[in-house]
């Protein structure tokens, strides 16, 4: 098997993994920063005009907190693909995730004896704004890869093509697989990430972490392989 292969067969990987990183960023930042997405834009945007139109739980400050966080992530993701990206595939992978596992072992450590509304308003939004700028990097990295069906935030798409594409409607279902262990793993994710917060914040924070950290190791071995294959 070639580097090149393996390299293929291990995005797929990577990506599948910080899918569940979603699903646990989104129980985090829904059920316990109050009502915001900080990986998920398009339901941040739509908590926002909510907020705007008055409705009860939601918030505008924390909607646009959490955006205006993502977009300098996307930033900063653009920014290092741009400059990166043409070197080894994955150097630039690495060093986008890596910023991404920073990020989130700050909001890990920031999450410290957190206490939701009763405690302070300069934890809680900075646990918004680091979430929410490491899945902005993440997002944008992912958007550079453009790995079909893993766009690792939203499923609309991959769950249309699940349908739209199978035998039933008369396609060949391709990568069938893939899309539904996308679909399970942003469930269990967010599943386990609801569990975890009866006990902490810090958990399931600490699982994304890991989790990401993991993501940043197969992006390192992939380099490896590749640059011991130049020599």
């Amino acid at each position: 098997m070639t580097p090149e292969t393996r390299l293929n067969r291990s995005l797929p990987l990577l990506l599948h993994v910080a899918t569940a990183i979603t699903g646990l960023i989104d129980a985090i930042s829904y059920l316990a920063l109050g009502h915001v997405f900080t990986a998920n834009m398009t339901g941040n945007v739509v908590f926002l005009a909510f907020a705007v139109a008055g409705a009860p739980g939601l918030s505008i400050t924390r909607s646009l907190t959490a955006l205006v966080a993502f977009l300098a992530g996307a930033l900063i993701g653009g920014g290092v693909a741009t400059r990166l990206s043409g070197v080894l595939t994955p150097s630039w992978i690495t060093t986008a995730l890596s910023l991404e596992s920073a990020l989130l072992l700050l909001a890990t450590l920031a999450a410290i004896n957190f206490r939701g509304s009763l405690g302070s308003s300069f934890q809680l939004y900075s646990i918004i704004v680091l979430t929410a700028c490491a899945m902005g990097i993440r997002n944008a990295t992912v958007r550079k890869m453009a790995i079909p069906d893993l766009t690792t935030t939203v499923l609309t798409l991959t769950i249309t093509g699940l349908a739209a594409d199978s035998r039933f409607a008369g396609g060949a279902s391709p990568r069938w697989r893939r899309r539904l262990l996308a679909v399970l793993l942003m469930f269990f994710g967010a599943l386990i990430g609801t569990l975890l917060l009866r006990y902490s914040l810090v958990l399931p924070l600490a699982i994304a972490t890991l989790l990401s950290i993991c993501c940043v190791a197969i992006s390192m071995k992939q380099r490896v392989v590749l640059e011991t294959r130049a020599l």
